[in-house]
């Protein structure tokens, strides 16, 4: 089902399509995940990696229990915006022989990812509470916490040693 097409009627149509696809997209992360740790050399760099791959799986159980909550079998659907983040991130990180700035090229792509993933969570939890889902609006904020946190702690790593070192 594509963004624009007939078989989005409602707010509430939308809000589950949207939630298939961070659903797609947290899945798409933990594969990328592993790839991203093997190749980070800053011990802080690859530990928050290996952290955030926790947090993700956990998030993932997490919308797993919004789709129940909200009626439906959890389902993933394709989202070309996660698919193209994770694709710059492999090429980039496949044309950078530099350990350093190699460092600083997975750290600017996990940020990509998370940016991506704060919007959706976002737009979510706003669409929950419209639609009378506190339930599902609480459970999902767990998720940005987390998300917000994690953005955080890698702009706190690129300023503090990642993209000196880079440099």
């Amino acid at each position: 089902m594509g963004l624009f097409t007939k078989d989005i009627k409602t707010l509430d149509d939308l809000f589950v399509h949207t939630l298939q696809d961070i659903y797609y997209a947290e899945n798409q992360i933990t594969k990328a995940l592993p790839k991203m740790i093997d190749k980070a050399t800053d011990p802080q760099l690859k530990q928050g990696f290996e952290t955030h791959l926790r947090e993700t799986e956990g998030q993932i159980k997490r919308l797993e229990q919004v789709f129940e909550m909200h009626g439906h079998s959890p389902k993933a659907v394709t989202c070309p915006a996660i698919n193209g983040i994770i694709e710059e991130a492999n090429e980039l990180a496949g044309d950078v022989a530099d350990k350093e700035v190699l460092d600083a090229a997975l750290l600017a792509s996990a940020q990509a990812v998370e940016h991506y993933e704060i919007t959706r969570y976002g737009t979510l939890i706003a669409w929950a509470k419209r639609l009378g889902r506190d339930d599902c609006a609480q459970v999902l904020s767990q998720n940005l916490e987390e998300e917000k946190a994690t953005d955080q702690k890698l702009s706190d790593l690129a300023g503090s040693h990642v993209n000196r070192q880079a440099a």
